[in-house]
């Protein structure tokens, strides 16, 4: 049992898995990035699979509301203060600004 701090407990439950099979070549590269990281071979093996995890979430099309997101964008711009006009953009470009 774990103390939470607020005076319950918590339980930690931990899944178990086991690899069968790693070609040798994985294993033995699996085995070298642990030595370099300083990790276990299971703690190396998480990671990795963590890092796969979260460069497959960034890579994976995501589907937009682009109603919903120029909605979201149109409150934004009226929270902020005064307004921009073609007129001030114009005079900011004329005087250098990017």
């Amino acid at each position: 049992m774990l103390d939470n701090h607020n005076g319950s407990d918590m339980v930690l439950i931990v899944a178990t898995i086991t690899l069968k099979d790693i070609p040798q070549t994985v294993h033995l590269a699996l085995k070298r990035r642990a030595r370099r990281n300083s990790r276990s071979l299971n703690k190396e093996a998480l990671a990795y699979k963590e890092a796969l995890a979260c460069l497959e979430q960034a890579t994976t099309p995501q589907i937009v509301d682009v109603n919903a997101l120029l909605r979201e964008i149109q409150e934004h711009r009226r929270s902020l203060p005064g307004r921009l006009s073609d007129r001030l953009i114009k005079a900011a470009t004329d005087a250098g600004r990017p």
